[in-house]
């Protein structure tokens, strides 16, 4: 039990790389200040906090991508707000967003190249070839549903409240959608493909790599 929370601890750094403050707290500050001292002055103070976030990020030498990434988000949503004159142009951006990429893994499912597979492969650089194996790719097939599934409700949600105007529930359901649930789905994720890949009894990718035959102790680490 003990391996695998690490294991767990390993996978979410890896993919989180403690940046989620980045794109957390601007949008809260937004609804703050615009409910105080109107639109103008939320989008201003909200893109001043995601650049900030960007000179602090390249000061300590850190990654800058993920604040980078959330002040072009802040400033292009901030600016649909503006032309609009309407608070809730804010979210537009990323509800589009949320709904490609439910687009995305839906095509990937049709085409059978499942989006989960490729998310691996990107972030962990395993050969491509590896996750069309019959023996893998049914867990990575299986997992881009549970992918599908969550974007489908999550932007499901995010249309209704948007056409509803309703920004404060909106907000609250972006944050409650976005870190905390995105943490469960990856957990989830991850035990169920690993149990997967075993049950499949296929190589794991230092096997497939070495060309060793069967039986394979399978993937014993990542997804």
């Amino acid at each position: 039990m003990k391996k695998l929370i690490l294991e767990l601890r390993d996978e979410l750094k890896m993919v989180l790389s403690g940046k989620s403050l980045d794109a957390i707290l601007p949008p809260f500050i937004y609804i703050f200040v615009n409910g105080k001292f109107g639109l103008l002055a939320a989008v201003s103070v909200a893109s001043f906090i995601a650049l900030s976030f960007g000179v602090y990020r390249v000061i300590k030498k850190q990654s800058w991508f993920y604040a980078l990434g959330g002040f072009i988000g802040v400033s292009l949503a901030g600016i649909l707000a503006l032309i609009a004159d309407n608070a809730s142009n804010y979210f537009l951006p990323g509800i589009i967003s949320n709904a490609l990429v439910l687009g995305i893994a839906i095509i990937s499912l049709v085409l059978d190249k499942p989006m989960a597979a490729y998310a691996s492969h990107l972030t962990r650089g395993w050969k491509l070839s590896w996750f069309w194996l019959k023996s893998i790719k049914p867990a990575y097939r299986e997992v881009t549903w549970i992918w599908t599934l969550f974007f489908l409700m999550r932007t499901s949600i995010q249309v209704l409240l948007y056409t509803q105007n309703d920004i404060n529930t909106l907000v609250w359901a972006n944050t409650l959608m976005g870190l905390p649930i995105t943490i469960l789905i990856l957990i989830l994720s991850y035990l169920y493909g690993i149990f997967r890949l075993r049950s499949l009894k296929g190589p794991g990718i230092d096997e497939y790599l070495e060309d060793k035959l069967p039986p394979f102790r399978g993937q014993t680490k990542g997804f």
